[in-house]
């Protein structure tokens, strides 16, 4: 390596360069490299600070790295946790490894840090019952749950209150049945007090016959979503909710289950005798939240109390796991620009798919106002999408950063499905925009795409203003019409007799407009005359007027979408999640290509049966035939004074006459002069 890809600290230790993303990092290989992480200058980092929490990283060992617990991840952090480990390991060459087990060979026993480690993984492997000389983070995570129990188990010896289940060893699953119908059971009863208050609204309360209807001719058993959502039962001034029989089929194995577990008597029951089961329920929900939060708050100070006989060894354990990937995403963005199938960078949430393409770089929203405020300022064409998880884990908005194919179909409210990481999917719907262009090639059409649109919306607003006035006057005729019917009806007039006179068309007053009309047609046809001469007059020219119209159109917005995707950043995304991006994070044309992969499909031989039917060639021929010959004769007629098959007049013939008889005699003296100073100018012949 050339001495132009080294630069040397201050203790003469030479760090090594690379290009990563079309900017100048350093390079992160080696053990000398992490074990000299404290000269690193800041300013060649290219992070400062990240979160701890929302990235696909272990959070425990961000958290563990967190000494401040502020939230953030510093650079004086991560040094700090490069010297830890040279005054626990032998070799950091460990960390390259990213093994989560070590063995007690590798770490230093004669430093204070290293004996820690030492003693707690042998206080650990002695509480399992393991006698060897290496542990791995799986026995540490083992002994941790252990220990958990065991203090969960003597606190509920020790502090466990006399307290009477309500339903014996039922009281979960009653408690369980009870908060599953419990809104439904109010709604009922809230009917019950309308009906006792207006007993006319008795049949508005109760499901409604044309619901019934509207699904009695499909499977009822495939619309119980449906059902559902009618009465509990037929309301009544009695209020007595039935238990059995008369409830709505889709809560009926409900209501039951809770007449079971509940040990309820009879065929129905009250709304006072529910408020009693309901306040059961509540009390002994409190009674285990209270003490569920005790018991809690004490097994975690009794684990913060442990935590020095397992906390060395599992930070170690952690970091020769995580480190080496963390300084990849932290001081370089290697991950996210190594392409390697598995590889990706610690802020990308997994993929999108939408518009027959996959979208790989996607980044978690944490702050929607944020980002909506800084993507402009990335270059990149953006989807902002809100996710809903389908197996219940929540809700999340990611951005979803578009790099290739067309974006003709986007619109906000498009729907898509998104993969995480741990190839969870979520229903995936487009919230938000960022426009920025994708290729030049895609800036080459954004021009006519947009004139199009435009032209599109333009006709559409005025057909719908045509169809407004057309309705208007009929309706407004028809009120004439009816108006004049009643006058008529009123005087004992016709109609007309009573219509205003129409006022006289006045020529004089329109024929200032007529003039200025006739001028600006005049000016547009001489335009066009001169625009025709142009091109008829090499065969070269309509290619030159072609290449004039796409530089003019499209060259401007090619032009910026080139300056644009030079400087394609992700930066300002992951500045908006609360990142300190400290170095341009480039998404150039080139890498860009590879983050979004677009549906490609193989050549079809065969016919499709519901293709739209092909006009024959020999008619499209002719078409083009005569479309030619129209523009051919158009262009003739705004070149000359005439049509082609028109006569010559016998005036013009004369003139065209004499002007080819001049145009010869001026010829003739040409060949003459030239003639006579070839003879001025001969050499004589020797004799």
């Amino acid at each position: 390596m050339s001495k132009k890809n080294k630069l040397v600290s201050k203790s003469g230790y030479e760090w090594k360069f690379g290009m990563v993303g079309g900017v100048t990092r350093v390079n992160i290989e080696t053990a000398e490299d992490i074990a000299h992480l404290y000269e690193l200058d800041q300013k060649l980092w290219t992070v400062l600070s990240c979160p701890v929490k929302g990235l696909e990283f272990d959070e425990k060992t961000l958290a563990m790295l967190d000494a401040d617990k502020d939230g953030r991840l510093r650079v004086n952090e991560v040094v700090a946790a490069a010297e830890w480990l040279k005054k626990v390991l032998k070799d950091l060459g460990y960390v390259l490894q990213g093994k989560d087990s070590i063995a007690f060979a590798d770490v230093q026993a004669d430093t204070e840090e290293g004996r820690q480690v030492i003693d707690s993984a042998r206080l650990i492997l002695k509480a399992l019952g393991l006698e060897k000389e290496e542990i791995s983070l799986a026995e540490v995570t083992e002994y941790m749950a252990v220990f958990e129990e065991k203090c969960r188990a003597e606190y509920t010896a020790q502090n466990a209150e006399p307290f009477e289940p309500p339903f014996g060893e039922k009281s979960d699953e009653a408690e369980a049945a009870v908060n599953a119908v419990r809104s439904k059971v109010a709604d009922y009863f809230m009917r019950c007090k309308l009906v006792q208050f207006d007993e006319e609204a008795t049949a508005a309360l109760d499901v409604q016959v044309e619901r019934i209807a509207a699904i009695s001719g499909s499977n009822l058993n495939d619309n119980l979503e449906e059902i559902s959502t009618y009465p509990l039962a037929r309301p009544g001034k009695e209020a007595m909710l039935p238990l059995a029989e008369g409830l709505n089929p889709a809560w009926k194995a409900a209501i039951v289950a809770v007449k079971d577990l509940a040990g309820l008597e009879g065929d129905s029951i009250g709304e006072e005798a529910w408020n009693e089961l309901l306040g059961k329920v509540d009390a002994y929900m409190a009674w285990k939240a209270a003490g569920e939060t005790a018991m809690n708050e004490a097994v975690a100070a009794r684990l913060e109390e442990h935590s020095a006989a397992f906390a060395p060894v599992e930070k170690l354990l952690r970091l020769c796991r995580d480190f080496f990937t963390l300084l990849h995403n932290y001081v370089v963005f290697k991950d996210f620009y190594n392409r390697a199938p598995g590889t990706e960078a610690v802020f990308q949430a997994g993929q999108l798919y939408i518009d027959q393409r996959c979208c790989e770089l996607c980044v978690k929203v944490t702050d929607m106002g944020k980002q909506l405020a800084s993507a402009g300022l990335s270059g990149m064409y953006i989807l902002y999408c809100h996710c809903v998880s389908k197996a219940g884990l929540g809700e999340m908005d990611i951005a979803a950063v578009v790099t290739a194919g067309d974006i003709r179909n986007f619109r906000e409210g498009k729907n898509g499905v998104f993969y995480d990481r741990s190839g969870q999917d979520w229903d995936a719907t487009v919230t938000k925009i960022v426009d920025n262009p994708i290729s030049v090639g895609q800036a080459f059409w954004s021009p006519y795409r947009k004139f199009g649109n435009w032209v599109t919306d333009k006709i559409n607003k005025s057909a719908e203003e045509k169809e407004s006035k057309q309705f208007d006057d009929m309706t407004a005729k028809a009120d004439t019409a009816s108006t004049d019917l009643a006058v008529q009806a009123a005087d004992g007039k016709p109609a007309d007799a009573v219509a205003a006179p129409k006022p006289a068309f006045d020529i004089a007053k329109f024929a200032g407009i007529f003039a200025a009309i006739g001028l600006a047609v005049g000016a547009v046809g001489m335009a066009l005359a001169a625009v025709a001469k142009f091109l008829v007059s090499a065969w070269y020219n309509p290619l030159i007027a072609i290449a004039l119209v796409v530089v003019v159109v499209s060259g401007p917005s090619m032009l910026l979408a080139w300056l644009k995707l030079r400087k394609r950043n992700l930066g300002p995304v992951l500045n908006a999640n609360g990142w300190a991006i400290n170095s341009m994070v480039k998404v150039n044309t080139t890498f860009g290509a590879l983050l979004t992969s677009v549906a490609k499909y193989p050549k079809v031989v065969g016919k499709d049966p519901l293709a739209d039917k092909k006009m024959a060639w020999w008619k499209k021929c002719l078409i083009w035939i005569v479309v030619l010959a129209l523009l051919a004769l158009g262009v003739f007629k705004l070149t000359q004074h005439r049509w082609p098959w028109q006569p010559v007049p016998v005036v013009e013939e004369v003139e065209a006459a004499a002007e080819e008889a001049e145009a010869e005699a001026t010829v003739a003296a040409e060949d003459i002069a030239v003639d006579e100073a070839d003879l001025g100018t001969e050499e004589p012949v020797a004799e």
